[in-house]
């Protein structure tokens, strides 16, 4: 009798599919878990497992050990119906949840999980994210946002992503982010919202932080300095001339602002206590300030007003990039030496929790060029924040991104070697984002074409991908990008992440070779940069001329003054030539590699290919203009109407690559809003507003490249 009872059991445990069901066990404090639990409960349903509290076939205990693995590490240790999941502390328990969900995704039966463990290589790993209101820039690309960026919806898909793309931590930031968040008690009259406004953004607010928080992801608010809101100056008749908020203005230094500011940082520490802490930047708002006049208002009312608050909390230290009481002044180990002491001071308070983080933008606005560090904002960086080494905080470094915003773009191996440079003790990590766009409201995408996505972020998920996991961890093989590519396209999907990488050096190799300084000094995506005040199309001459970023690279000027002296190219340097040939060569391949993808019924995939594509065409575009401006610069300094007559011949062949581009964007993308058109000196506001970017509307100045060529006169 007992015999048939267990065969009957059996025989009805089958029947229910016990080999798909799975009990997820956990003793830790359930707020501690109700992510990750989250997390696998919709990964295993999705996959058809079912969710059982007893009488299952799959048993999945989540664990947090400290003495086994490290803080955000984690551990799957599976056994033959029993899967642990180990983290160092909770977040590393969600990283591991995340771990174990991407494995299932790609298809793989619990039963053949293999057993793992992971450790974070940078422990900031930072998302900076500029807030449409109140913004740093006035521009109509970037208020646009606004609606999307109140919705709590699209933050809690945001941050799903950063978690999932192992970012923890998300600072925010605009120009006086205080009367977004609260009513200052002493200073009412500086807030221009009713309670019933009021009431709105707190909610936003606190729900951004709650998600954060939930997702073990840290937040900072970073203001920019000196702002108070215009209410606030008509009430105190102080900061009367900035009452529009431009960013490079002289400082109000007022003791009721000095006071203002800092009872609002305490006030707001106070009302939230998820936020993580907060960030100085030190230099808009504060024109006709010395660094020591900056740093001096920065201890009296940011430092103060965390001191005030009463709890602990962290701090992101921006390093000055101006040496003098200009707003845009260059770097100086003077400056340097009064920062280092002003941090090291920092580090001695106990309100402040170590490290800080001395952040610094690598390679000023544009570190999608070489991971060579050449400059940061202001020019060279000295040794004074290394030397001796740091004890109470960590360098960090700043990728910016104002290069690329419309075209997906993934280099795994670019990443890579920007880590591989920057593995040195005092390096904490990296922010990655833009200044000049947010990755909110989709403008890119034509309405009429139905995709799988809504946010802007969403388009770029690769980009995302790549810089958080290679940050958590840089040993993470192409094999889990290339998976991803594979869930979402099938056997289309499978040469996607190398067409990437080999079209997407493009505007690595474009800022490379062509010098820049800040956010509008280049814009590798659409080939224009700044000149004479104006944002515009890179022509030939300027191609030629500009001096080169990479120190391996030879600028065209160079390369050609060398060659006709009869001078050598000094070994190991890449010279124009051979970038052509290597942007020729790799966007070649990026072609052959997506030519027969069929991209008929998914216009996700089609977008994918359509913007590998593009890259491609804009590389063997610029391979052209390249061997154009060796051509047009020897007839330059020789005469010789041959290379005339050859300059003329490579660009007409970079028009016709222009083209191709045109005729796979025309059709699929809106012409764009783009920030570095809304401040042109000598545009109305409304002027600036009605530009927009598109490749289409550049074609006349690439073809008239040509007509540079053939119009040049040799001068002796």
């Amino acid at each position: 009798m007992k015999k048939l009872s267990i065969i009957l059991l059996f025989l009805a445990l089958r029947g229910f599919g016990f080999s798909q069901t799975v009990k997820i066990n956990s003793d830790i404090v359930a707020s501690k878990t109700v992510y990750a639990m989250r997390l696998l409960e919709n990964t295993l349903g999705k996959a058809g497992y079912k969710l059982r509290d007893t009488l299952t076939k799959f048993t999945i205990d989540l664990k947090i050990d400290s003495l086994k693995f490290g803080p955000e590490s984690f551990g799957i240790i599976p056994s033959k119906t029993t899967i642990r999941i180990v983290g160092g502390d909770s977040r590393g328990l969600i990283y591991g949840s995340l771990a174990l969900c991407e494995n299932i995704r790609n298809g793989v039966a619990l039963d053949k999980i293999k057993a793992t463990e992971e450790k974070p290589r940078y422990t900031y790993r930072n998302i900076k994210f500029d807030l449409p209101y109140d913004t740093y820039r006035h521009s109509y690309a970037l208020d646009l946002h606004q609606e999307t960026c109140k919705d709590i919806k699209y933050w809690e898909s945001f941050l799903d992503m950063m978690a999932e793309n192992r970012f923890n931590i998300l600072s925010l930031w605009n120009l006086h982010p205080y009367v977004y968040m609260i009513r200052a008690k002493n200073f009412p009259e500086a807030s221009p919202f009713s309670d019933a406004e009021m009431k709105e953004w707190q909610t936003l607010f606190h729900g951004i932080l709650r998600l954060a928080k939930e997702r073990e992801i840290e937040t900072y608010l970073v203001p920019f300095n000196i702002f108070v809101s215009p209410e606030f100056s008509k009430a105190h008749n102080v900061a009367m001339d900035n009452l529009e908020h431009h960013f490079f203005v002289r400082g109000d230094t007022s003791e009721i602002i000095k006071r203002y500011t800092r009872e609002s940082v305490a006030q707001v520490l106070q009302e939230y206590p998820e936020l993580t802490g907060f960030g100085l930047t030190l230099g808009e708002g504060m024109a006709g300030m010395s660094p020591q006049e900056r740093e001096d208002w920065m201890k009296e009312t940011i430092i103060e007003g965390m001191r005030l608050s009463g709890r602990k909390c962290k701090l992101i230290h921006r390093i000055p990039f101006s040496s003098n009481v200009g707003s845009l002044g260059p770097t100086s180990i003077e400056t340097e030496r009064l920062t280092r002491k002003a941090i090291d001071e920092e580090g001695t308070m106990d309100f402040i929790e170590k490290p800080i983080w001395a952040d610094f933008k690598y390679n000023w606005s544009h570190a999608h060029s070489t991971p060579t560090l050449v400059k940061v904002h202001g020019g060279k960086l000295f040794d004074t924040y290394f030397v001796p080494k740091p004890e109470t905080y960590k360098v960090t470094w700043t990728a910016r991104n104002e290069d690329f915003f419309c075209l997906r773009w993934g280099v795994p191996d670019f990443i890579r070697s920007h880590i591989k440079e920057n593995n040195q003790e005092y390096v904490g990590g990296y922010t990655i984002g833009s200044e000049t766009y947010i990755p909110a409201k989709d403008y890119f995408t034509k309405s009429d074409i139905k995709v799988d996505w809504k946010y802007a972020f969403e388009r770029q998920w690769l980009f995302y991908k790549l810089w958080g996991r290679l940050l958590y961890n840089p040993d993470t093989p192409d094999a889990v990008f290339q998976a991803e590519f594979t869930n979402r396209y099938g056997k289309d999907g499978k040469n996607l992440l190398k067409a990437s990488s080999l079209a997407g050096k493009t505007p690595l190799r474009l800022a490379s070779s062509f010098d820049f300084t800040w956010d509008f000094s280049l814009y590798s995506e659409g080939f224009l940069s700044l000149k004479d005040k104006t944002v515009s199309y890179i022509d030939i001459i300027r191609q030629i001329e500009q001096p080169v970023t990479e120190p391996s690279f030879v600028s065209i000027a160079d390369f050609v003054k060398i060659k006709t002296s009869g001078g050598n190219i000094e070994s190991g340097k890449v010279t124009p030539p051979m970038l052509a040939e290597m942007l020729e060569k790799d966007c070649r391949i990026a072609l052959e590699l997506t030519k027969n993808i069929n991209t008929k019924n998914n216009n996700t995939l089609m977008y994918e290919v359509a913007d590998v594509c593009t890259w491609a065409y804009l590389g063997l575009y610029y391979s052209e203009k390249i061997k154009g401006g060796v051509a047009l610069q020897v007839y330059r300094m020789t005469g010789d109407l041959q290379h005339k007559q050859k300059s003329i011949t490579h660009l007409e062949a970079a028009l016709k690559f222009w083209d191709e581009v045109i005729a796979i964007t025309k059709p699929i993308y809106n012409d764009m809003p783009l920030v570095h058109f809304t401040e042109q000196s000598d545009n109305t506001k409304e002027q600036n507003e009605a530009l927009r970017f598109h490749w289409h509307i550049l074609r006349p100045e690439v073809a008239n490249d040509i007509e540079i060529a053939k119009n040049l006169v040799y001068e002796k």
